[in-house]
C-alpha cells in the first residue's frame, strides 16, 4: 500500500526527535555553524541522480555524520539511518520539477524528494534551520521549547473540549435511556467527539516532534483521551440507520472528517455529513438509538455478542425492556451473560439519570 506524505513526515519526525542519534547528529552539524544536505534512503534511482563523491556503506553515528558534513556534496543514509551509503557527492534531480525554494541547497533538497520519494533534510548554515521535504510537504523542525509551549497550549484546549464531551456524551446517555434523543443531541456529540480527534492528532504530531522530550505530556494525553476508544463510531452505529440519507461507516466518517473548521461549529453541517436533513426542524426530529455504545460499556461483553443482541433487538428500548428469557434466547449469551447484560444496562440507566438531573 502507497503511503502519504503525512504518514511518511510523521516517520521521520519520529526519526529526528529529540533522543534520536540523528537528532544529535544534527544539533553538532548546527553547532559547528556548517549546512548539510541528507537523503534518507538508497537505491538505483538515488544512485542515478548521484555524481562525485564517494561510495561508504559504513555503519551510522552522529559523530561520523557530522564530520562527513563539513565536505561539500550530499550524504546519503539507509531509510533506517542505520548506514551511511554515500558522501560528498552532488545530487542532480530533474530541473524540471517544480521547487519553491530559492537557495541551491534547499531547491535541490526539494526536487530530490518529489524526484525520490525518499525524505531530504536540508541544515541551512545561514539561516541555521533544518528542513524536512517530504513529497509535496515542507517542515521547518523547531527546538523543544517553542514546540512544547505549543503542545502545552493545544493540552489546554483540549482538556476543556473533553470536559464539555463528557456533558454531551453523559446527556445523550440519559436521553437515549428516556428515549427523547434528538438529531441536534447526536450532531452535537459527534461534533465533539471529531474536535477531541483533531485536536489529539494535533498534539500527538507534537509528540513526535519532541520524542523523549515529549514524555510528560504523552502521559498526560494518554490520560486525557484513553478512555475515548472507538466512541465515534459507535455514535455513528446507533444511529446511521435513522438517517434520510443511506450512508456506510465509512462514508459517514470520511464526511465528517471532511468539515472545514467553521463547519465543525455548526451542529447542522455535522448532521448533514451523517445524512440527515437539517433544515427547519428536522433538528428536533427524534432518533432512537441502536444500542452499541451502551452495550459497549458492559464490563467483559464481547463485540460479537453487542452485535447479536443488536440484530437481535434492533433498538435500546427493547434492549432494555428485554427479560433474562429474551436475552438468553441470543446466540451465545447465556444465563451469566444475560445477567451481565441486564444489571450493566440497568446501573448505566441509574447513573446517567442521576447526573443529568441531580
Amino acid at each position: 500500500m502507497e503511503r502519504s506524505d503525512e504518514w511518511v513526515l510523521s516517520e521521520t519526525l519520529a526519526a529526528v526527535a529529540p533522543g534520536t542519534e540523528l537528532r544529535d547528529a544534527l544539533e553538532r552539524i548546527l553547532r559547528g555553524r556548517t549546512g548539510a544536505l541528507i537523503v534518507l534512503g538508497h537505491d538505483r534511482e538515488v544512485e542515478e541522480i548521484s555524481t562525485g563523491g564517494f561510495p561508504l556503506d559504513i555503519e551510522f553515528s552522529a559523530t561520523r555524520l557530522r564530520e562527513l558534513a563539513k565536505m561539500d556534496g550530499a550524504i546519503v543514509l539507509d531509510r533506517e539511518a542505520t548506514r551511511i551509503m554515500r558522501a560528498a557527492t552532488q545530487l542532480v534531480p530533474d530541473p524540471h520539477i517544480e521547487t519553491r525554494e530559492s537557495g541551491t541547497r534547499h531547491r535541490t533538497a526539494e526536487r530530490v524528494a518529489k524526484q525520490t520519494g525518499y525524505p531530504v533534510i536540508s541544515v541551512s548554515q545561514s539561516m541555521r534551520i533544518v528542513a524536512l521535504y517530504v513529497g509535496q510537504l515542507r517542515h521547518v523542525l523547531e527546538g523543544s521549547n517553542a514546540v512544547m509551549s505549543r503542545a502545552g497550549q493545544a493540552l489546554q484546549t483540549l482538556e476543556r473540549y473533553k470536559a464539555r464531551l463528557n456533558e454531551v456524551t453523559g446527556t445523550l446517555s440519559a436521553l437515549e435511556i428516556e428515549d427523547l434523543v434528538t438529531v441536534r443531541d447526536v450532531a452535537n456529540v459527534i461534533q465533539r467527539l471529531e474536535m477531541v480527534s483533531r485536536i489529539n492528532t494535533e498534539i500527538t504530531q507534537y509528540l513526535l516532534e519532541l520524542g523523549t522530550d515529549g514524555r510528560l505530556m504523552a502521559l498526560q494525553l494518554e490520560e486525557l483521551v484513553g478512555g475515548l476508544g472507538n466512541d465515534r463510531e459507535l455514535v455513528l452505529r446507533d444511529y446511521l440507520h435513522a438517517a434520510r440519507e443511506p450512508l456506510t461507516l465509512e462514508e459517514a466518517m470520511a464526511r465528517i472528517s471532511a468539515l472545514t473548521a467553521t463547519d465543525l461549529l455548526d451542529p447542522a453541517a455535522g448532521a448533514r455529513a451523517m445524512g440527515f436533513p437539517a433544515q427547519g426542524d428536522a433538528m428536533d426530529a427524534s432518533v432512537s438509538p441502536r444500542g452499541y455504545r451502551l452495550l459497549s460499556k458492559v464490563p467483559r461483553l464481547p463485540g460479537a455478542i453487542v452485535d447479536r443482541l443488536v440484530d437481535h433487538f434492533d433498538s435500546l428500548q427493547q434492549l432494555l425492556a428485554a427479560n433474562f428469557d429474551d436475552l438468553m434466547s441470543v446466540d451465545g449469551v447465556g444465563e451469566s451473560r444475560a445477567r451481565a447484560v441486564r444489571e450493566g444496562l440497568s446501573r448505566l440507566a441509574e447513573t446517567s439519570i442521576l447526573e443529568r438531573y441531580v
